[in-house]
């Protein structure tokens, strides 16, 4: 049976909750609100960039009454959080965005992305498109939170992702994972078995290959100082201390700068 190669969180969408189900996103919620609340308390608007199934913008629309817009490029993904959503009534806009190529009529007070999404982003370039994209759409004095995962964690983390392995309903799937230091890449390739009722018989075999650009927050600062944001803060892991060159995830805090 021929592999069928599938963009990514394509065929991942089925799974993707299972692969996250470790991950407290009610500590990653609570934190994205502390950051809010700590430099642009009460917002009008929020938006997420590559939401995937949504999970932090639902537990985020419970804390506050914000209006928040939850986007991904993935078609199936925000599939996937629209259901989430629906089964728990919750008051959250989910869309189809690329965050490399933004294109919304809105403003924002809030633009936030989390879980690393930025490091799909494989180079300068990328990056500077994207932060010119959430410009031109914030309101001024607006903030845009993101963060990114560094060589630290990917030295942590490639130890335990490697040769994992799973089941979740009629989807079984295998995940190699491996850090290349010298490219500053950050691989994670999946390999997926649709089975048929009697949990055995393979009726489809995809496979997703997903490659992380891995930064060091010298480079990401070094960016940062091409735009004309303003740096309100860069934080270590889930903390509001600063950030340094040993910090496994550094969160961005950004202010877009009002107009004189």
């Amino acid at each position: 049976m021929k592999t069928k190669e599938t963009e990514i969180y394509t065929a991942l969408a089925n799974i993707y909750d299972t692969l996250m189900e470790d991950v407290d996103y009610v500590m990653w919620a609570d934190f994205i609100d502390e950051i809010i609340q700590t430099h642009h308390p009460n917002p009008e608007d929020i938006l997420e960039l590559a939401c995937g199934t949504g999970a932090v913008s639902l537990v985020l629309s419970q804390f506050d009454e914000y209006t928040i817009t939850a986007t991904d490029k993935s078609a199936a993904m925000i599939e996937k959080a629209r259901q989430k959503a629906a089964e728990q009534e919750a008051n959250v806009q989910f869309d189809t965005i690329d965050f490399s190529d933004i294109k919304s009529s809105t403003s924002y007070d809030i633009i936030f992305s989390v879980f690393d999404s930025v490091n799909y982003l494989h180079s300068e370039a990328d990056i500077l498109a994207m932060l010119d994209g959430c410009k031109r759409i914030l309101k001024p004095g607006g903030l845009l939170i993101f963060d990114f995962s560094t060589p630290q964690n990917s030295l942590e983390a490639v130890d335990y992702l490697n040769n994992e392995e799973g089941n979740y309903g009629n989807f079984r799937y295998f995940r190699q994972s491996r850090y290349e230091p010298n490219e500053k890449h950050h691989y994670n390739e999946f390999e997926l078995e649709e089975l048929a009722e009697d949990g055995k018989t393979v009726i489809n075999r995809f496979s997703e290959i997903h490659k992380q650009r891995i930064y060091s927050l010298k480079e990401m600062l070094s960016i940062l100082e091409q735009t004309s944001y303003y740096q309100v803060a860069k934080y270590k892991d889930f903390e509001l201390v600063d950030a340094d060159e040993n910090s496994s995830r550094v969160t961005m805090v950004l202010r877009c700068q009002i107009q004189q």
